[in-house]
């Protein structure tokens, strides 16, 4: 049955791992295959499903399976804050249909702070799957690992993380081989965190001397040797995959970092866009304190993404600013072929995907723009969907898009 199912995708044009994780195939906002261009509430929407409660993470695919995450008021809580008593919930849905094929309480708990009230949620933390496993991270409320049949397989607790201002967790959890890597930046007593993807016993925790922060770690190989790179405030962190050893670290970088870094060929790019913001194209190949070095390729402090991270596509890094300014740079020199703000007015928490040259910008206000990705800025599409709101970004599998609003999710596909 695997091998057909296997057969079966592989002729559709689909991959099983299309979209497994929360920056796609590639770890750097790029889809395979294609998208549609248009649709509407009455265009090219293949199913709208209701999703209960509240969550911001991203849906992650496996062949025809989707997971995602959301937390539930338990019934009878009071609506005033959310501050009570939540069910923190794991669903899985059919991809051609919607259809929920389960759905698991990871846990109950009343959470000990809150989150942005607008762009918070406690279940911001986007999921990852390896094909085998479902791991679905809540921060404070712990990790929770599935067979993609929904049978528990382990779980494990943490203790609660202090946020600034409560604005919420949300970094998401990466697997890479047979390690689970979880980061738990927060106002004091941050630190990263890899698991046994099959077991959960701890394999290495190293403290990090930085604020909260809500970027994802990302997995990058060079000179033979796997790294751990983690964006914070101050400074971009690489650890040893096999033993979490700092490699090298850099900075400045501003406060409320949350982008996630991106890697091409020998240079990884990590940005804030809050206060002091700024981006370094770091150079790979030395170790310590690479800061105010020659491995500092170039930086920008112009109109950086603060929450949305940039997509990265035949040498070009596309990064959105949250109120709308679109750039594009030569991601080896730092050239900026352009930054231009997009027609609006827009808001943007939602990070940017790219499918086949197109670049696809998910708003708070419903609408998804469509700009063509190369050196020259030109809008190709504006989509809406009524009364809704992007903080999720989008994922594309199998020709199809999957928008989660926050209330629903929707597939987008040509019909």
């Amino acid at each position: 049955m695997l091998l057909f199912v296997i057969a079966m995708m592989c002729a559709s044009g689909a991959q099983l791992d299309d979209w497994a994780r929360w920056r796609g195939p590639f770890n750097t906002g790029m889809a395979r295959g294609e998208a549609p261009v248009s649709w509407s509430d009455g265009k090219n929407v293949a199913w709208k499903t209701p999703i209960p409660g509240r969550g911001h993470s991203s849906p992650v695919l496996w062949g025809d399976r989707i997971f995602l995450t959301t937390a539930a008021p338990v019934e009878g809580a009071a609506q005033s804050t959310p501050l009570v008593e939540h069910r923190f919930l794991v669903l899985a849905l059919d991809a051609k249909t919607g259809k929920v094929l389960w759905e698991r309480e990871a846990t109950k708990a009343t959470p000990h702070e809150g989150y942005h009230a607008r762009y918070g949620s406690f279940a911001s933390n986007s999921p990852v799957t390896d094909g085998k496993h479902v791991y679905a991270f809540f921060g404070s409320r712990g990790v929770y690992v599935y067979t993609l049949d929904g049978k528990l397989v382990w779980q494990k607790q943490f203790p609660p993380m202090r946020m600034r201002m409560g604005f919420g967790e949300g970094s998401a959890a990466v697997v890479e081989d047979d390690t689970l890597i979880l980061n738990f930046d927060q106002l004091k007593g941050s630190y990263i965190l890899a698991l046994d993807k099959n077991t959960g016993e701890q394999r290495w925790r190293v403290a990090r001397n930085n604020s909260d922060s809500w970027a994802p770690p990302l997995v990058i190989e060079h000179g033979g040797r796997k790294q751990v790179v983690v964006n914070a405030p101050g400074k971009v962190r690489s650890y040893d995959f096999k033993t979490g050893e700092v490699v090298w670290e850099a900075g400045p970088i501003g406060a409320n970092a949350i982008p996630a870094p991106v890697k091409y060929n020998d240079i990884v790019i990590a940005m804030s866009g809050f206060r002091d913001p700024n981006l370094l194209a770091i150079k790979l190949g030395k170790s310590g304190d690479l800061s105010g070095t020659d491995s500092i390729l170039w930086t920008n402090q112009r109109s950086n993404s603060y929450t949305p991270s940039p997509v990265l596509s035949e040498g070009k890094l596309y990064f959105i600013s949250d109120n709308g300014v679109l750039s594009c740079f030569d991601a080896a020199t730092g050239k900026a072929y352009y930054q231009q703000r997009l027609p609006g007015p827009v808001n943007f928490k939602s990070s940017p995907v790219g499918v086949n040259g197109r670049l696809y910008l998910a708003s708070e206000e419903g609408d998804v723009l469509v700009v063509k990705m190369g050196e020259q800025f030109e809008v190709i599409g504006k989509n809406t969907l009524a009364d809704q709101m992007f903080i999720a970004t989008p994922a594309v599998a199998g020709g199809s898009m999957y928008l989660r609003s926050t209330s629903a999710l929707y597939c987008i596909r040509d019909k």
